[in-house]
C-alpha cells in the first residue's frame, strides 16, 4: 500500500511539474504531451523507468517520420488516418519489436498528425519536445525528488515467497508428525505454484537496483540491495529443495516409515530459520540468529539419523541438508563455509543421540 501511495504521488508530481514547464517554459497554452509522457514513465514498470523513457522518444520519432512520409504520397481522409495509424505502428514493431511504449507513441502520433495535420501546421516539433520533457521530468521525480524505498519494494513482493515457503515446511512437519501423506503432497503443490510470485520478486529485484543506481539517496542501501540480490539466487534452490523434502516425505509415509520426531522437528526448525531471514534482511540486521536456527534444524535432522531412518526418511533428512546449506548461503556464507557448518551440526545431532563427544 505504501509502494503504491508513493507512485501515485509521483505520477500526480511529475504531471503537474511536466504541465507548468510545457505551458510556462515552452509556451503551449495546452500541453497534453508532457504530463502524459511525464506519467507514462512514472507508471512504467519498476526497474523499465529509464528504458520507458527511450521508448517514448524513438516512438514519438518513428510516428512523425511514418506519418509525414504517408501524409505526402496519401494526402489526407478517413482512410488515410488508418493507414497511416496502421503504418507507423507496424514500422515500430518490426524495427523495435512488441514495445508497447514506443508502439503506443508511434500509434498516438500518428492519430494526431494525421486528424491535425490538414487544420495546424508544425506540430511535429512540439510534440517531441514535449514528450523528452514529459520523459525527463518523471524521471527526475523518481530519481531525485520521490525515490521510492528499494528496501520496501523488495520486501513487498519477497514476504509471500518467504512466508509461503516457511508455512508449507511447517505443513510437512506436521504432516510427517500425524503422518497424513495428503497433507505433505498438498504442500508439494503449494511449493511448485512459486513460479508468478518468483518472477515478481525478480521485477522488483530490478526496480529497487534502478533505484539505487539512478537516486543519490538512495545510493546507501546499495549494500543492502546487492546482499538481498544475493540471497534470491539461493532462495529459489532453497525452494527446489523443499519441494525434495515434501516429496520425499510423502513416498516416506506412503510406505508407513518410522518417523522420529527429531525428523518433523529439524523440518518445523529450517521453517523458523526461513522466517527469521527474511526479517533480518529486511531490517538489514546481522544474520547470526537465522545462522543459528539453520544450525539447530540439522543437528535435530542428525538426531533423527542416528535414531534410525529407513529410505525415504534419509532421502528427507539428505535434502533437508542441502536446503539448509543453500539457505546458510543466502545468509551470505561461502559454500565451504556452509557445507562445513552443515556436516558439523549434523555430527552433534548424531552425537547426541549416541553419547558421543
Amino acid at each position: 500500500m505504501e509502494v503504491a501511495l508513493v507512485i501515485s504521488v509521483q505520477a500526480g508530481l511529475a504531471a503537474a511539474l511536466a504541465w507548468w514547464i510545457g505551458h510556462r517554459v515552452l509556451g503551449n497554452p495546452s500541453p497534453v504531451f508532457a504530463p502524459s509522457a511525464a506519467v507514462g514513465t512514472i507508471v512504467a514498470a519498476l526497474g523499465q523507468r529509464a528504458r520507458r523513457t527511450f521508448e517514448l522518444l524513438i516512438g514519438v520519432g518513428l510516428g512523425i517520420a511514418a506519418s509525414d512520409f504517408l501524409l505526402t504520397v496519401l494526402g489526407h481522409g478517413f482512410w488515410q488516418v488508418g493507414v497511416i495509424v496502421a503504418g507507423a505502428i507496424l514500422a515500430t514493431l518490426v524495427l523495435f519489436g512488441r514495445s508497447g511504449s514506443a508502439v503506443g507513441q508511434a500509434g498516438g502520433t500518428a492519430v494526431l498528425l494525421a486528424t491535425l495535420g490538414p487544420v495546424q501546421k508544425d506540430v511535429e516539433l512540439p510534440r517531441i519536445v514535449e514528450a523528452a520533457v514529459g520523459g525527463a521530468v518523471g524521471l527526475v521525480v523518481v530519481v531525485l525528488l520521490l525515490p521510492l524505498n528499494p528496501m520496501r519494494i523488495l520486501d513487498r513482493d519477497a514476504a509471500p515467497i518467504y512466508r509461503c515457503l516457511a508455512d508449507q515446511l511447517r505443513e510437512i512437519s506436521k504432516a510427517l508428525d500425524t503422518h497424513d501423506q495428503q497433507r505433505a503432497i498438498h504442500a508439494l503443490d503449494t511449493l511448485r505454484g512459486l513460479g508468478p510470485d518468483l518472477s515478481r520478486m525478480h521485477q522488483s529485484l530490478n526496480g529497487a537496483q534502478e533505484v539505487v543506481s539512478l537516486a543519490p539517496a538512495r545510493w546507501r542501501r546499495r549494500e543492502d540491495v546487492e546482499r538481498f540480490a544475493g540471497a534470491t539466487l539461493y532462495l529459489e534452490r532453497v525452494i527446489e529443495h523443499c519441494r525434495g523434502v515434501a516429496r520425499r516425505s510423502a513416498m516416506a509415509l506412503e510406505y508407513q516409515e518410522r518417523i522420529p520426531a527429531a525428523l518433523c522437528a529439524g523440518v518445523g526448525g529450517l521453517a523458523d530459520a526461513v522466517e527469521l531471514l527474511r526479517r533480518e534482511h529486511r531490517s538489514a540486521r546481522h544474520v547470526g540468529k537465522t545462522q543459528q536456527k539453520i544450525a539447530d534444524a540439522v543437528e535435530a535432522a542428525g538426531r533423527a539419523r542416528a535414531q534410525g531412518l529407513d529410505d525415504f526418511g534419509e532421502a528427507v533428512v539428505t535434502q533437508l541438508r542441502t536446503a539448509a546449506s543453500d539457505l546458510l548461503r543466502a545468509t551470505g556464507a561461502d559454500p565451504t563455509t556452509a557445507n562445513r557448518a552443515v556436516r558439523a551440526s549434523i555430527k552433534r545431532g548424531e552425537d547426541s543421540e549416541r553419547g558421543g563427544p
